[in-house]
């Protein structure tokens, strides 16, 4: 049963764009993306919300997503989050059975 995380990041000033772009710039998003268990990990953009985006995080298992937040990965984001001052909205949702 695959699990979907979303976070709503949020900052001013165009912070969280640029915290998206850095993500990607830096390929943490494609070392995510090939990650064991990773099956989506794409940021979309509210067209009512400048300031924010949306991470839609998708991984098979619980196991999967214990990984990734262990990885030298997860340092990285850590360390942009705080760069861009974001604020952060977890939502967490399991598929039906």
């Amino acid at each position: 049963m695959s699990i979907t995380v979303h976070i709503l990041y949020t900052s001013t000033n165009g912070r969280a764009r640029k915290f998206a772009e850095e993500m990607m710039e830096r390929k943490i998003v494609e070392a995510i993306r090939a990650a064991e268990g990773n099956e989506k990990y794409e940021y979309y953009f509210p067209l009512e919300d400048p300031e924010s985006v949306l991470l839609i995080d998708r991984w098979t298992d619980q196991e999967a997503i214990d990984r990734h937040h262990k990885s030298e990965m997860m340092n990285q984001i850590a360390e942009l989050r705080k760069k861009y001052h974001l604020k952060m909205k977890v939502e967490r949702f399991t598929d039906l059975p």
